[in-house]
């Protein structure tokens, strides 16, 4: 197969390698449009990065089946009309689990112990004690099962923490003590001691923790977000935090990326920011990616479903 990968400009952490292709297939490698034109013009496969997709999506070649693009969340990409018919769009889904699952493991542990608490006394020069209590037996609720969520169960379960998933459909989910739906959230908030967002960002997800539910969680609860910025209100979170309603929050997505200087959000109350990394490791994210492409194409070379095919009209 003659396959086009379209790497990221100045990004060598993550970009794709001739190393990583097993023999036999046709490869040509480019990380600006005048490559992406030339690579494009035969390929059969494209492999590429969301952000470059956008910029060059209207340039695509007349031979291609298969765009597999390496992120997850593609509704940057939206509206998909530029998608010729016939083309099929995959995304990474699958890549991120073990990264997130042991970033999940630090926020819990981080919120658990008071950290934000103790550097905030840190900085201020002051010697303040914050005593913790083990996170055994507390209750996480988690937003969305997929890839994100399912690790961060996971990696609660370590702890003997007590796991409810929230979903579209109420199936049990191996990875959680309990599921329920969507219509449900609001009668899962009020024992919900942590929260953690990780569902993708669609027409139903955007905003959909808002204050008011976050005014249902109890007092001193914590909130993690490893989905998209845009599923909560980010003024209300911050409100509520420096009131002191949460007790502290791990954030590793916003509006706007990036946070600009003098954003309120550098200066909340028990608010720990980390810039988009929690599902990205540099050794291993390139790879697994091809891993996946190739899982992907032998199903479809076989005549079975793609795992990770792209469904552009549920948006994940």
């Amino acid at each position: 197969m003659r396959i086009h990968i379209q790497n990221a400009p100045n990004d060598p952490d993550f970009a794709v390698t001739e190393a990583m292709f097993p023999p036999g297939h046709t490869l040509s490698f480019a990380d600006d449009e005048a490559g992406f034109i030339a690579g494009v013009a035969e390929a059969e496969a494209l492999i590429t990065t969301s952000n470059a997709l956008r910029l060059y999506c209207r340039l695509l070649g007349p031979k291609l089946k298969l765009i597999f693009c390496t992120s997850a969340g593609l509704e940057k990409l939206a509206p998909y009309d530029w998608l010729p018919n016939g083309v099929m769009l995959l995304n990474n889904s699958g890549v991120h689990g073990p990264r997130v699952a042991e970033y999940a493991a630090m926020a819990l542990l981080m919120l658990a112990g008071k950290m934000p608490q103790m550097i905030a006394a840190q900085h201020a020069q002051r010697w303040e004690k914050h005593y913790a209590s083990v996170l055994a037996g507390r209750h996480l609720a988690v937003i969305g099962t997929g890839d994100l969520g399912a690790a961060s169960a996971k990696a609660a379960r370590l702890f003997a923490m007590r796991t409810t998933g929230i979903r579209k459909s109420a199936e049990p989910h191996p990875d959680f003590d309990a599921t329920v739906t969507v219509a449900h959230l609001d009668a899962v908030l009020p024992t919900a001691e942590f929260l953690l967002l990780a569902a993708p960002l669609t027409a139903e997800t955007e905003a959909m923790l808002t204050r008011a539910r976050m005014e249902l969680l109890p007092k001193g609860a914590f909130v993690i977000n490893v989905g998209r910025g845009a599923l909560l209100d980010q003024d209300a979170l911050c409100d509520l935090l420096d009131t002191g309603h949460l007790g502290g929050a791990v954030l590793d997505v916003f509006v706007p990326e990036p946070i600009p200087p003098g954003h309120r959000l550098w200066t909340t109350r028990n608010l720990v920011i980390t810039p988009h990394v929690a599902a990205d490791d540099p050794k291993t994210y390139a790879r697994d990616s091809v891993v996946l492409f190739f899982e992907n194409l032998a199903a479809w070379q076989a005549g079975k479903p793609m795992p990770n095919v792209f469904d552009t009209a549920r948006g994940y």
